[in-house]
């Protein structure tokens, strides 16, 4: 069972946050919270992305620095991003200048407007992959899941770059996909009531979806 941190208001919360100042209103106000807009969607993708291989905390201190340069994450303006561009962002010291990361997000908004085209949202894509709570093991136990693993491959399929199932697990649990809250922890059932009176959003080009 992981352990629990004790907050600075006496009450016990994920370890993880405890790590450092920034965690705690991220893991209270964010983190296991269902998110159906399809802009923090992309945001949070993209994020996980640049991880790869970094800190959290590295990508938490500089996300609004990522949020400047790439328009707040809008993936129609991003995937009108040139050459030009990239050579801009490369020059940018706010954020992490990878240029097969600043690439891949390009790509990747490039591949959300055609997800939209095709699914309705980004949102009605991506909560297909909502786990069953019940085949979960104990919180924060695990790195992957089989919808992770399913979900990788299917965005591979469709053209997505730098998103592994580790990567998609980190993004499920940060987007209320699953609650990884810890057992004690104080968000725990508040994130659980969150998704229980969540609307799961469904595929708007389909009507029967």
């Amino acid at each position: 069972m992981p352990s629990l941190f004790t907050a600075p208001d006496g009450q016990p919360r994920c370890q993880w946050c405890g790590g450092a100042p920034e965690f705690l209103p991220y893991h209270d106000n964010e983190w296991g919270f269902p998110v159906a807009d399809d802009q923090r969607l992309f945001e949070k993708l993209c994020l996980e992305s640049f991880q790869s291989g970094l800190s959290w905390r590295t990508i938490l201190n500089k996300r609004d620095n990522f949020r400047a340069a790439f328009h707040h994450f809008d993936f129609h303006h991003v995937a009108s991003f040139n050459e030009h561009d990239v050579q801009r962002l490369l020059q940018d010291v706010g954020i992490i200048r990878h240029r097969g990361k600043i690439e891949a997000t390009i790509n990747n908004a490039k591949r959300a407007q055609e997800m939209v085209k095709q699914e309705g949202s980004l949102a009605a894509f991506f909560w297909r992959y909502e786990p069953d709570p019940d085949s979960l093991v104990a919180p924060q136990t695990q790195t992957t899941s089989a919808e992770s693993i399913a979900l990788a491959k299917e965005l591979k399929k469709r053209g997505w770059k730098f998103f592994g199932p580790t990567t998609a697990f980190a993004f499920m649990q940060a987007m209320g996909l699953v609650n990884d809250h810890a057992e004690g922890c104080a968000l725990r059932h508040k994130a659980a009531f969150a998704r229980e009176t969540f609307t799961r959003p469904s595929n708007t080009n389909n009507p029967a979806a």
